[in-house]
C-alpha cells in the first residue's frame, strides 16, 4: 500500500544515530545519505528521515504512530532497547503481549528524538 514513509527532523544527525541503531536491529544497514535526507531501504518500502525543506521546524503529529514489523517479541525489545539507548523516550505501556480485538499482538512504543511515535508489532503465530 505504501511507496514509503518519511518523517520530518530537526537535527538529521542525532536522529540518523537513532533509526541506525534501531532499524539495524532488524537487519537494515544504515541510513543512505541524499541532500538533506537518510534512506532506508527493504524489499517492501523505504523509511526516510529528512529536515523540512520549507526551513520551518519538525514537529510531531499528534495522534500519528509509525509501525515497524518486528520477526519476535525479543527483536521488539532490542529494538525498543536501541530507541531508548539513542535518544527515544518510552511511552504508552510497557513492551509485551496485548490481548486486541484482531487477537494477540506484541507491540513496544518510545518516541524518537523529535517526539514521532514508533512502535514495533509482532503478530505471533
Amino acid at each position: 500500500m505504501f511507496s514509503h514513509v518519511m518523517l520530518g527532523v530537526n537535527d538529521l544527525e542525532v536522529s540518523k544515530k537513532f533509526y541506525d541503531a534501531m532499524l539495524g536491529t532488524l537487519g537494515y544497514g544504515p541510513g543512505v545519505a541524499n541532500k538533506n535526507r537518510y534512506f532506508y531501504r527493504s524489499p517492501t518500502g523505504t523509511f526516510a528521515i529528512t529536515t523540512p525543506i520549507n526551513g520551518d521546524p519538525a514537529c510531531h503529529g499528534n495522534g500519528s504512530t509509525i509501525g515497524f514489523t518486528v520477526q519476535s517479541a525479543e527483536q521488539g525489545d532490542a529494538f525498543h532497547a536501541a530507541g531508548l539507548a539513542n535518544g527515544g523516550t518510552t511511552c504508552e505501556d510497557p513492551p509485551g503481549f496485548r490481548e486486541t480485538p484482531s487477537g494477540k499482538l506484541y507491540l513496544a512504543y518510545l518516541r524518537d528524538p523529535d517526539g514521532n511515535k514508533i512502535c514495533a508489532l509482532h503478530r505471533p503465530g
